[in-house]
């Protein structure tokens, strides 16, 4: 790999290159009879088109949404840089990447190691740098982000990373980008670098995803099926499971994400981002067994309020109706996601869970618990 470290001094920075590549995204696309036993899969392409050779930051891009952004970004032709703690492995070859796709882009990408919240070095590394582009995917309060801008005076576009979790919960749904948000929310801190960038008058995109999922997922959504449809247990859901949420595919975020760049009808605007279709929680159960070939599943029904789970969590999704609307996005933008749910979840198992890598292991004391307490009853 090209190395381009910049060691967090509080001198003048230094860079050095890194290597890595995926020129496409290997997906893919179920055959349109979907059968328990998985079929042999095709990769799909995720193409965008180029805006013009930029400088950009990116604010983390070692793992996730930030693995594929910077991917498409290098495709694109841009020139790269991740600014992380050093902490993980600045690429990584992807599940279905050529050793040569995977060459081809650690040579070019670049690395500045620091801690975001050394506000002094922040400061002096990006305006040594003067990039065009930031895009800020793990950024989470305000006075992390006014840094950045103070250093890059003739910043070109700030793209933030922001969540669909800041919407006031409401009875009225889907959420649209003007609906009231919740200032008490835990990404309240979104909130508040929404507004600085708004008052800063910096030339600003915010993209609210919902849930995101797809392979490298780090937060527990569909792997946390996936465990338990491999281990040929019952899945336990909260409530009557016809609560309606929302997922949307990281590859078709990373997309959405590239269209925005340089593109006058992004600017100073948010959007919400996610799949085109709802899901209701036992749905979701059934997709994860077709996506991964298992058999119809087992859903076991039950009642929070009966349980006291101390401070594990039983259930990876909020106990709620909970989706966006994506219109905005779609007729500003001219983005459509291109993954369906049963189809991005299959993308994910082949990818990721079937490959037998996972981020963390299956725990199944919680669901011990609430099925344990069913047996009692039945009884």
């Amino acid at each position: 790999m090209a190395n381009l470290v910049v060691v967090q001094h509080k001198t003048q920075p230094s860079f050095s290159f890194f290597t890595s590549s995926l020129s496409d995204f290997n997906g893919t696309r179920l055959p349109s009879q979907i059968q328990y036993k998985r079929k042999v899969w095709q990769p799909k392409g995720l193409q965008v088109t180029a805006s013009g050779e930029k400088n950009i930051l990116i604010m983390g891009g070692t793992r996730f949404i930030g693995v594929f952004l910077s991917r498409l970004l290098v495709k694109e032709g841009h020139r790269v840089t991740l600014f992380t703690r050093g902490k993980a492995p600045i690429t990584q070859q992807l599940p279905g990447e050529s050793d040569q796709e995977y060459a081809e882009f650690s040579s070019k990408i670049l690395h500045l190691k620091g801690d975001r919240k050394d506000f002094d070095f922040v400061k002096s590394s990006l305006s040594a740098q003067g990039f065009d582009v930031v895009y800020d995917i793990n950024g989470r309060e305000a006075d992390e982000v006014e840094p950045i801008l103070d250093a890059l005076p003739k910043l070109e576009q700030f793209i933030y990373c922001s969540s669909a979790g800041v919407y006031l919960k409401s009875d009225l749904l889907p959420h649209a980008e003007t609906d009231a948000v919740d200032p008490k929310s835990r990404h309240k801190g979104k909130l508040t670098t929404e507004s600085l960038l708004e008052s800063k008058g910096v030339n600003w995109t915010s993209i609210r995803p919902v849930y995101i999922y797809g392979p490298l997922n780090y937060n527990p959504v569909e792997e946390w099926f996936f465990h338990r449809l491999k281990a040929g247990r019952p899945i336990p859901i909260p409530g009557s499971g016809v609560q309606i949420t929302q997922l949307g595919h990281v590859k078709d975020l990373a997309k959405a994400f590239v269209q925005v760049l340089g593109n006058e009808k992004a600017s100073q605007q948010v959007f919400n981002i996610s799949g085109e279709k709802y899901v209701t929680f036992d749905g979701l159960a059934r997709a994860c067994a077709k996506a991964g070939g298992f058999p119809e599943p087992e859903i076991v029904h039950y009642n929070p309020k009966e349980f006291d789970f101390g401070k594990k969590k039983a259930f990876p999704f909020r106990d709620q109706h909970f989706f966006a609307s994506i219109e905005k996005a779609m007729h500003v933008l001219g983005w459509k996601p291109e993954f369906d749910l049963v189809e991005g979840l299959t993308d994910s198992y082949n990818l990721d869970f079937g490959r037998g890598t996972f981020r963390k292991e299956a725990d199944f004391s919680t669901d011990d618990m609430i099925l344990g307490k069913k047996l009692v009853l039945q009884a």
